[in-house]
């Protein structure tokens, strides 16, 4: 009895051992578990990537943030009258004041940008110096359309206000010429809250009573990241040049000419009010135009002017972006992201070269292929932070493909299926590559890639003779059969 059932137990064991199928499910689960590690890789490279984003906002704060050009703007107080009435039916009138708002008529913006990178440890970012020029010509008061009394009007408190996101950008002191007349500009302290940042001058229109009107200034400004500016004209021209090679063109309206070089580029904007969000001039108490998600503005007195919902900036807002030329986060987290693809088509490659060589390859040391091939998310980001995601990649590649390699080669005694068991490896690798460089093909050539990985993998099944056990031992052919004896007697 204990004979029969150790032979039972011992054919269970080499059944176990030598099933295709029970070695495809431990493959299997072995592949699954090591999605574990990989998303810890991944979460590794998020976590760099954000102590990126936090360096690059530290070094914004030190230098000066995105920088956001808005204006001007021509504001005139204007007294007005209105009836209430109170609880007793009385009807007194009340005095209040209130503004009027006017867009410039023409709005011309000319500016160069000097991009540069600033280093802290082995992290990036791009900040900039501006030099823009800014002309035009504010619109004539319309009085009669909107019902407006010119008596009533308080020309000789009038403001010019233009906004900035950062004012620790500015380099000098803005003088805005009106009228031929230089004025010098000021922070404004007082209730106008127009901008987020308001710059103003105060010119006496009170012997003219005239808002039809040539302004220009200039602006030595510096920012980081990025540089916008608001479609405020009834037509307004944008002109920006500068010497970087990899601009993206941001907001709600894109340049109608670029042109973009390896180290400078230069794009022109020309747009008429027609698609602006903002109305030619409006009155309001204390109208806020603010660069944020919605435009909450105080409680107004509406008048016979176009005082509809004035947009938030977001709306009217274009400009340029400076992008960093390589970013080694963002395509590590793709070549990442295919990492289970990857190890799954190692092993798969790996067992049809166990099954065809007559070798079979322990578990562990799948575990140990598997191991590496995590390991090698960790060279990329590590290398890819020093030398650039190319560079990286092609070391962590070479490396990874050398060590396994040499491991296959070990492993089966032979070194012709360890080379070609290289090439599949390289091509697999090369093919992410391939695939991370691209944008709008990256799925069509994914899709085809992996038809033919498919294919070629159907092909070498059909090259395995499935109905005898491919992971069994080969019988030793060298052991004859017993002979037989000769059982005629001897007849001597």
């Amino acid at each position: 009895m204990n004979n029969q059932q150790k032979t039972q137990q011992n054919g269970f064991r080499t059944w176990f051992s030598e099933s295709v199928i029970v070695k495809l499910c431990l493959i299997g689960i072995l592949t699954l578990l090591l999605l574990i590690p990989s998303g810890l890789i991944q979460n590794l490279i998020v976590e760099r990537q954000e102590r990126q984003q936090e360096v690059n906002n530290e070094i914004s704060d030190k230098w000066s943030g995105s920088q956001l050009v808005e204006g001007p703007i021509l504001v005139i107080p204007y007294k007005t009258t209105v009836n209430h009435k109170d609880s007793a039916g009385k009807v007194t009138t009340k005095e209040v004041l209130t503004n009027i708002y006017i867009m410039p008529e023409t709005l011309n913006i000319a500016g160069k940008v000097e991009p540069q990178l600033l280093h802290r440890g082995i992290f990036d970012a791009v900040v900039y110096n501006s030099k823009i020029k800014v002309n035009g010509r504010f619109s004539p008061l319309e009085l009669k359309k909107s019902g407006i009394n010119p008596d009533m009007v308080q020309w000789d408190k009038a403001k010019v206000d233009i906004g900035l996101s950062d004012l620790k950008g500015l380099k000098n002191n803005p003088v805005i010429k009106l009228a031929n007349k230089d004025y010098a500009v000021e922070p404004d302290f007082t209730t106008l809250s127009l901008f987020t940042n308001n710059l103003i001058i105060q010119p006496d229109l009170s012997i003219n009573k005239n808002t039809a009107l040539d302004f220009s200034f200039d602006l030595d400004l510096r920012g980081s990241n990025e540089l916008n500016f608001l479609h405020i004209g009834k037509s307004t021209t944008v002109k920006i040049e500068g010497s970087w090679g990899n601009p993206k063109f941001t907001g709600r309206y894109l340049p109608e000419q670029r042109s973009i070089a390896d180290k400078a580029f230069s794009a022109t904007w020309k747009m008429p009010y027609f698609n602006r969000p903002f109305s030619q001039q409006w009155m309001e108490e204390n109208a806020i135009l603010t660069f944020g998600p919605s435009n909450e503005k105080k409680e107004s007195r509406q008048t016979d002017i176009d005082t509809s919902i004035v947009p938030a900036p977001k709306d009217g807002s274009f400009g340029v972006q400076f992008i960093l030329p390589v970013d080694q986060y963002q395509k590590t987290m793709r070549s990442g992201k295919y990492s289970i693809l990857i190890i799954m088509l190692t092993f798969i490659s790996l067992f049809f070269t166990e099954l065809l060589n007559k070798r079979k390859v322990h578990l562990l040391q799948y575990v140990l292929i598997g191991a590496a091939m995590i390991i090698y998310y960790t060279l990329l980001l590590s290398f890819s932070e020093r030398v650039g995601f190319n560079i990286a990649y092609l070391i962590a590649s070479i490396a990874t493909v050398t060590l396994i390699g040499s491991f296959i080669a070990a492993l089966l005694k032979n070194k012709k299926p360890a080379m070609i068991f290289v090439g599949i490896l390289t091509v697999f690798y090369g093919f992410i590559f391939v695939i991370i460089q691209l944008q709008d093909l990256a799925l069509l050539f994914g899709s085809v890639g992996l038809f033919i990985i498919v294919a070629a993998l159907m092909f070498l099944s059909a090259k395995i003779d499935w109905n005898r056990n491919p992971l069994a031992e080969p019988e030793d052919s060298s052991v004859s059969a017993p002979a037989e004896i000769n059982s005629e007697p001897d007849n001597q």
